[in-house]
């Protein structure tokens, strides 16, 4: 059983079949199938304490430390008490272990609230229906689902309210699809209906396949009344599937919890960690080996002073009789001395900065999405760096760069455009607003009010009957697989396949051609309103190869017509040569259409003879049923009725973005970060949004698309590319070694290309691509070019693409994603960031950050990345200087102390120095120093790259600062030492004695840091002020509190400086020695600024400079319109699977004959099934209202209800 999240019972074997009995819990919990309780925190109460100690001591760091601890408990080594060691060790470690608890504990309560707990179902037991948590769902119950519902569980379905057994399901959240798909019951479980006790009675038994991650199939058995029945993909609902226009459902639950195919699909969490934490682990390991070395040095210095000077200075200093024995203990001495080059207060302080630079994310206004009420929120705290070094990001499509909303925003109609609003004065096209005055549909009663189109024009030429726009409107409303719902008088609901088909059948409904109906032999529209039912003779449907759909109907008249759309390609070839002309009109709209990102259709018609197509109806209808060749000879059919066609006009349809997707692209691209989107979605959409947004562009040298079917294919396309890229490369010379710990990974090089490329990838090509015999084929392709589309992939293939780039590219990574086909992504990337859009919380749960809208991911890596890199190394780099400083004077005294580890500060001082005099001042650095302000990091994406390359923080760079440290501790200790070397004090005393020289090295580090951390700072604020000058005070206030007469009385042993500080820092050479030394310390660090800024100047520098020229503080906040000229035009708008038209004409899934319309012009309640947005409303499949918890009339509409034949 589970216990605080934790399965304790033996982990069962290997699954080979699934058995379940329906209602019986008592059998299915003798094979310990998983519950639906799913374990979302990292610790429980037993195993936290170990488990976090773990994970902290993987910090080589805090085991030095506790290490160091054991040491000091040996008195002939320490000369420091051990609780110098064991507090700030423990501190250390408690601190980290509350903060880690906390975020877990927050995470998984929201997890919970969201996924397990609030979220409830109706459970079958004892015959009636109870209220039941998510978490409570067990293998074996039979449950109710409800529409718009969250599916529960991996669920056989057994039967729904709707006819034939059907339900409507949405699988955004696995797919990232959000047209919707259809399931249907076995009849013989479809018979039992919401017949409770029939259900309750239900004991079939279902074999069938172990838990696996494979969504599109499902294969098994079900045994009922002595009767075998095959179960299949059809009759499975999936975990993450929504319920959609389905009344209810029962369902038999097969998967629950972690075994479900969506959470196989999701990867297991993992311990993410920086790679600044992986550096300095290399660092202190490089540390350890230079304190061995210097403790080395000062050991065999002791055994030499030992043997030649050591019997002089045995009334003061006893002397160890073995002198390798006395080098032995003077080397773990100096270890307990030195120890101060890794100091323990440093994992702290980088928690602190992490922690408030995550609130800075938390608080930023800028990032406030107001219409969701959504805040940006840093889920984790120990992530903020890695933001600023991001190189590669995986994006998901559906719902991160789009809204899932399609748009009707323009057309042509024999050669005239429509959709602009033109200023009737200039006659120049205006920008639409939203103070603009969109068309007024109150003439139709069943027009859409949340429609909205700006061109007037086009509803005076339907109101003026002309013919062409009356035949494009109708074209519209006939030329469709659409299915019309209407529970209600007037109140329409499309179920559209594709979601650009929804657009412009409801963009024909608002301008009062309005699609009503169908049922297998005929389409019911109203006409400005007046119904007409036109006979549905056939559907010539749409594939990839033909790229356009067509339609024959009879109208009421007995007029037959051929109604097609397509590509423009595709439909110009087939036209009649009389169309010359508008043809000529037409395609410069579509240049102009498709320049604006705009997904574009031709569509066009055809009078048909009667006797011809009787003829041609014969000949159909043989080669439909002739068992060879079935395929090409209604091709041959179909060409023959679509050519000698009429050019009507053509559609543009917007795949709505998100607000700022294209600029946010753009200005990432500047910032050298390279952007792959891998999505569910079809190939054709996935390349139109790739367009859209900009990531591909006609600009671009080549477009490789890679759509193979065997391993063979898909190697040489990628090595066509590849070589077409760069003709020069070479096979084996892209791997270079990088060793690091003694592991030596290979890793893939970056090659430079000559031009823009772009890779678009399919799912069934990238399973061979991930192979690991083509992988690396694959990496170095994807790699040369400038944006890469995998399109129809699975979450775990996802995932894979991820790990690929990590493994072989020295690289962070960035998952972005909003459903729960993500999570799997997010969770190998090395951030994850989480969208809360309309596809649940499941990515947001899962992330490391989350916000609402994808815009807001520049100023995260661009201003909030950048920063906390930024301020991250800046301390690193100082924290470092400023200790290896303070230590190296330690070896410099060694050499005049006889090598007997006497301290050349004050055990007071020694004390303080990290914990009060120089704490406050790094800290203030790290949170507020800014070099350029949000603005101008902006405006200049380019400042991001230094971070890109670990150009601020990198093993060259603290090489740098441990020389810096030792050049400056030379000067520390030398230049006092000579100061007060044989001088005396205005009162005659000698002034070189072992105190004094002490306190002024003290004070010369001291205030050398200081002015260390001035030139370190970018900007100064009141708190970094505060925070240095009030450290500088503190340390001279404390220093002459301590070497007071008052203190020396209570403790003579602990404050033995007594008179120290009155006596000497009153001199005026100690105060020429402290600025002497510090102007030597920082001259270097001045001087190389200073030329290095003139010779070779750093982006940073070149921005700051500008900066300073300018007046304003920042540059204004620029909303640039982006301009497209692009003669790419969508090959077809359309996403819905070929063959659909075959199950609409066949009636097997068709729903109720609508209810009997009446004319009136009187506008009604709105339809729930669409949202406005920008220029016109969107046809969204998932922004349905809740249906009323209401029983209602069966209509005739619902007797034929139409179902896709399909597989997710």
């Amino acid at each position: 059983m589970p216990f605080f999240g934790l399965d304790c019972a033996r982990k069962k074997e290997r699954e080979v079949e699934r058995k379940i009995r329906a209602n019986d819990r008592e059998y299915n919990s003798s094979f310990k199938y998983a519950t639906n309780s799913i374990k979302t925190s990292k610790y429980n109460p037993f195993t936290f304490l170990p488990l976090n100690l773990f994970e902290q001591f993987q910090r080589i760091a805090n085991a030095y430390f506790l290490f160091l601890l054991i040491l000091q408990v040996i008195p002939a080594i320490s000369s420091l008490s051990w609780f110098t060691t064991v507090v700030p060790l423990v501190l250390v470690l408690s601190v980290t272990a509350a903060k880690d608890a906390i975020d877990d504990i927050v995470s998984t309560h929201v997890t919970n609230c969201v996924v397990c707990g609030r979220r409830t179902f109706f459970s079958l037991f004892n015959n009636r229906l109870i209220s039941e948590k998510w978490m409570n769902v067990q293998v074996g119950d039979i449950i109710m689902l409800e529409n718009n519902q969250f599916v529960t569980a991996d669920l056989f379905l057994l039967s729904s309210s709707e006819p034939l057994n059907l339900v409507y399901i949405e699988t955004a959240e696995l797919d990232g699809e959000t047209n919707l798909k259809v399931k249907q019951a076995l009849t013989v479980t479809g018979d039992m209906g919401d017949n409770l006790e029939a259900l309750a009675a239900f004991n079939g038994e279902v074999c069938c396949e172990p838990p696996n991650n494979r969504l599109d199939r499902f294969t098994g058995t079900l045994t009922f009344d002595s009767q075998k029945y095959s179960l299949d993909n059809e009759r499975v609902l999936l975990r993450g599937c929504t319920l959609r226009n389905t009344d209810w459902c029962f369902g038999l639950v097969l998967f629950a919890g972690p075994e479900t195919k969506l959470m196989q699909n999701c990867g297991k969490s993992t311990f993410k960690r920086t790679s600044i934490d992986r550096l300095m682990n290399v660092l202190v390991l490089f540390i350890f080996g230079l304190l061995a070395l210097m403790c080395i040095i000062l050991a065999v210095g002791n055994g030499i002073w030992e043997n030649h000077a050591g019997s002089k200075f045995n009334a003061f200093l006893p002397r160890e009789e073995n002198t390798v024995f006395s080098a032995f203990l003077t080397f773990w001495s100096y270890i307990i001395i030195l120890n101060t080059v890794v100091p323990i207060s440093l994992y702290v302080s980088m928690e602190v900065i992490r922690l408030g630079n995550s609130y800075y994310i938390n608080w930023d206004r800028t990032m406030y999405h107001a219409r969701t009420d959504t805040p940006a929120e840093a889920r984790t705290t120990t992530l903020n760096e890695e933001l600023g070094q991001i190189k590669y990001i995986f994006s998901d499509k559906t719902g991160t760069l789009t809204q899932n909303i399609m748009t009707f925003n323009k057309c042509s109609i024999n050669g005239k455009s429509y959709g602009d609003v033109i200023d009737h004065y200039s006659g120049q096209s205006l920008e639409i607003t939203e103070e603009m005055t969109p068309v007024d549909f109150s003439f139709n009663r069943l027009a859409d009010p949340k429609f909205l189109f700006y061109d007037h024009s086009l509803v005076q030429g339907v109101k003026l009957e002309l013919p062409d726009v009356h035949a494009f409107f109708r074209l519209l409303a006939l030329c469709h697989t659409v299915m019309a719902e209407e529970k209600r008088e007037g109140d329409l609901v499309y179920q559209a396949q594709s979601p650009d088909e929804g657009a412009l059948v409801t963009a024909a409904r608002n301008f009062g051609f309005v699609f009503r109906s169908r049922s297998p032999e005929t389409v019911t529209i109203e006409e400005m309103g007046i119904q007409r039912s036109y006979e549905m003779l056939a559907i010539l449907d749409f594939n990839n190869v033909r790229k356009r759909m067509s339609v024959i109907v009879r109208n009421p008249e007995g007029k037959l017509s051929l109604y097609c759309k397509g590509a423009d390609t595709i439909i110009y070839e087939r036209l009649h040569p009389s169309c010359s002309e508008v043809m000529k009109v037409t395609t410069e709209h579509l240049n102009e259409f498709a320049g604006e990102g705009l997904r574009t259709l031709v569509l066009a018609y055809k009078d048909l003879d009667e006797e011809y197509f009787s003829e041609w109806k014969q000949r159909h209808h043989e080669s439909s049923v002739a068992l060879e060749d079935r395929e090409e000879k209604l091709e041959k059919l179909y060409e023959e009725i679509e050519k000698d066609m009429m050019l009507i006009g053509a559609t543009a349809i917007e795949d709505k973005l998100q607000d700022g997707v294209a600029q946010t692209i753009e200005q990432l691209a500047k910032a050298e970060i390279k952007i792959w989107v891998l999505t569910g979605d079809k190939q054709e959409t996935a390349e139109n949004i790739g367009y859209s947004c900009n990531l591909l562009r006609e600009e671009m040298n080549d477009v490789f698309i890679v759509a193979a079917n065997s391993p063979e294919e898909v190697r040489q396309g990628l090595r066509d590319a590849r070589l077409k890229m760069c003709p020069d490369t070479e096979q084996d010379k892209f791997l270079i070694p990088e060793i690091i710990l003694g592991n030596t990974p290979k890793v893939v090089q970056d090659e430079n290309v000559n031009g823009e490329y772009g890779l678009v990838i399919n799912g069934h090509s990238l399973a061979f691509a991930l192979e690991s015999n083509m992988e690396l084929e694959f990496l170095r392709t994807a790699c040369m070019c400038k944006t890469v589309i995998c399109c129809r992939v699975t979450p775990l293939q996802k995932a894979q693409v991820v790990e690929l780039v990590k493994k072989y590219k020295k690289a962070v990574t960035l998952a972005i994603g909003d459903g729960a086909n993500d999570v799997s992504m997010i969770k190998a990337a090395h951030i994850g960031v989480g969208i809360s859009g309309q596809e649940g919380m499941q990515a947001v749960l899962s992330s490391d950050f989350s916000f609402a809208q994808f815009r807001f991911l520049q100023r995260l890596l661009l201003v909030h990345g950048r920063w906390s890199y930024l301020r991250m190394c800046k301390f690193l780099r100082y924290f470092f200087y400023k200790n290896f400083t303070f230590t190296f004077v330690h070896f410099w005294y060694a050499f005049f102390c006889g090598f007997s580890a006497q301290t050349v500060y004050d055990e007071g001082f020694i004390t303080l120095y990290n914990l009060v005099y120089t704490a406050l001042p790094v800290l203030g650095m790290s949170l507020f120093d800014q070099d350029v302000n949000a603005g101008w990091s902006l405006e200049y994406p380019q400042l991001y790259v230094p971070g890109q390359l670990s150009q601020y923080f990198s093993k060259r760079a603290f090489m740098m600062c441990a020389l810096h440290s030792w050049y400056s501790s030379l000067v520390l200790f030398f230049v006092p030492y000579a100061a007060i070397y044989d001088t005396a004090r205005d009162d005659g005393k000698d002034g070189a004695d072992y105190q004094s020289f002490a306190l002024i090295t003290q004070t010369c580090l001291t205030v050398t840091v200081c002015v260390q951390l001035g030139l370190d700072l970018s900007s100064w604020t009141v708190v970094n002020h505060l925070f240095v000058w009030g450290s500088l005070g503190m340390f001279f206030i404390l220093t002459f509190t301590m070497y007071t007469d008052g203190l020396f009385r209570l403790r003579p042993s602990s404050f033995a400086f007594i008179g120290t500080a009155r006596n000497c820092l009153n001199q005026p050479n100690v105060w020429l020695t402290v600025a002497l030394t510090a102007i030597l310390c920082v001259l270097p660090v001045v001087a190389y600024r200073f030329f290095y800024s003139q010779i070779s100047p750093t982006i940073n520098d070149k921005v700051r400079y500008k900066v300073c020229q300018t007046k304003e503080p920042a540059p204004r906040p620029r909303r640039t319109r982006l301009t497209r000229r692009s003669t790419r035009r969508s090959g077809y708008a359309f996403s819905h699977a070929h063959g659909y038209g075959d199950l609409v004409t066949s009636g097997r899934f068709l729903r109720r004959h609508a209810l009997t319309p009446s004319t009136g012009l009187i506008p009604t309640g709105r339809s729930p099934g669409f949202k406005p947005t920008g220029r016109s409303a969107g046809y969204s499949p998932v922004g349905r209202e809740q249906n009323p918890k209401q029983k209602v009339e069966p209509t005739s509409l619902q007797m034929f209800r139409a179902v896709k034949d399909c597989s997710f």
